[in-house]
């Protein structure tokens, strides 16, 4: 399978996604963890672009761009090798990240994603978790990491609101993929909650 974790920005789906490849590491099956941007020596350099620096860095153009490009990089190097050798793949956000953020929460370029999406990367994860949370909580999570990867953290309050407005609306618009993962609570109960939505 190939799985994906979304969420807003401290939301808890680095934690969850981590979880599930230990845990069916566990049970013998052959797992790749990856990360978005990132997960190949090319898209982690273009992911320190994408993270650090000021809010005004880039305009969402731009940021589609990169993304697009780390992610095309992503799937060459990571994803596609795992899947041809039969591994499960877990990856700390995909697509719907591009689609949520540059598609819908920084702009209205929903139309060029999915044109773009569909050009160059033109694969979907069998399963999508969005982990939904309060987006105060998560930006106090956020904060408190207190590490040089803030940018899009540094957007405010309003910025996460519309993360989540924009994820909720993808688990309505693809319901057959995208499993909507109430986050409040430990990380026990939330990945008890992942676990139950398993295929």
């Amino acid at each position: 399978m190939f799985i994906s974790f979304e969420g807003i920005d401290g939301s808890g789906k680095s934690t969850q996604a981590r979880r599930l490849a230990e845990d069916l590491g566990a049970l013998g099956r052959d797992v790749t963890l990856t990360r978005e941007p990132g997960g190949s020596p090319g898209a982690e350099e273009i992911r320190r672009l994408l993270v650090e620096g000021g809010s005004e860095r880039w305009s969402p153009e731009t940021e589609l761009l990169l993304f697009t490009a780390a992610r095309r990089d992503h799937i060459e190097r990571t994803i596609r090798p795992a899947i041809a050798r039969g591994a499960t793949v877990i990856t700390d956000r995909f697509a719907d990240l591009t689609r949520v953020y540059q598609g819908a929460a920084r702009a209205d370029l929903r139309t060029i994603v999915d044109q773009l999406h569909q050009l160059m990367i033109a694969i979907e994860p069998d399963l999508t978790f969005v982990i939904d949370i309060d987006p105060e909580v998560s930006l106090r999570r956020g904060h408190a990491r207190n590490t040089v990867e803030d940018r899009f953290e540094g957007m405010g309050l309003d910025f996460q609101i519309k993360l989540r407005a924009g994820f909720r609306a993808l688990a309505e618009e693809a319901p057959n993929r995208v499993r909507l993962i109430d986050g409040a609570g430990s990380p026990d109960d939330v990945a008890a909650r992942i676990r139950a939505a398993l295929p």
